[in-house]
């Protein structure tokens, strides 16, 4: 154990991450607590950890912050496994039975995402007011709202629901349709695509791309290729590089 952890051997170990085994790893106090970050390993994954007091984190910004630093440290050397936050094992013999259980997991992980980085690429509608866009192209919608309206009067329950529910298939059909465009495009400098769920009406489209290091340059100018038959009325905006959260699946039982 790196010297400046042997007074901390009584604490917990908060789990950052699983990197291959390249030898002993320190990254300075820039963990949970201001603890040193250093790795655990046996000889072909470790654990990237550092000493805590508390058998809980909490979810608050400073222990989030520090998480996220620990992997963007990382991320400048190796592709990460990146841990679930909160994750504290007793000690540093409890890492080594993780690493020793899980070792054929942790293995198959790391080579699917070796050399890579995730990137982040959201496409939204952006618009004023997404339905009166809907109703502005696509006839159907327009035809269907101009007919209720056709007598002036208030819209009845049930055509309120009947407009709803047309205007949420188009804005589903069209969320396909452009996301397949896009992926298509992307798929030539991507060795993997996760779907995330949109998360606001006017979000056309969330996406994880797990990148080569090497391509990174080609994977932007994919970006530029895809946005470019669309107008001003839809918004691309893409980030990263980061740990690969998405691509990673790991069961870490304590």
């Amino acid at each position: 154990m790196p010297e400046a952890n042997k007074e901390a051997t009584a604490a917990g170990r908060y789990i950052y991450a699983i990197i291959p085994d390249q030898g002993p790893l320190t990254l300075g106090p820039i963990g949970l607590e201001e603890a040193p970050a250093y790795s655990i390993g046996d000889g072909q994954v470790a654990a990237v950890v550092s000493a805590v007091k508390a058998a809980r984190i909490r979810p608050q910004r400073r222990n989030m912050a520090a998480h996220q630093e620990v992997l963007k440290q990382l991320l400048q050397q190796v592709t990460p496994l990146p841990a679930a936050f909160g994750l504290v094992a007793d000690d540093d013999a409890a890492i080594a039975r993780i690493l020793k259980d899980n070792s054929k997991v942790f293995l198959e992980q790391l080579k699917r995402v070796e050399g890579s980085v995730e990137m982040g690429l959201r496409m939204t509608w952006d618009v004023p007011n997404i339905f009166e866009f809907f109703v502005g192209t696509h006839a159907e919608l327009r035809e269907l709202r101009d007919n209720f309206f056709r007598d002036g009067g208030k819209l009845t329950q049930d055509e309120m629901i009947t407009l709803g529910s047309r205007f949420e298939r188009l804005l589903d059909e069209d969320r396909e349709t452009y996301t397949e465009q896009v992926e298509t495009v992307l798929r030539t400098c991507c060795r993997e695509i996760k779907r995330n769920k949109c998360r606001v009406e006017t979000e056309i489209m969330n996406l994880a791309c797990l990148v080569p290091r090497a391509d990174l340059e080609r994977f932007e100018q994919a970006v530029q290729q895809a946005a470019h038959p669309f107008d001003d009325n839809y918004a691309f905006d893409f980030n990263g590089p980061w740990a690969p959260h998405n691509f990673v699946e790991m069961d870490i039982r304590l």
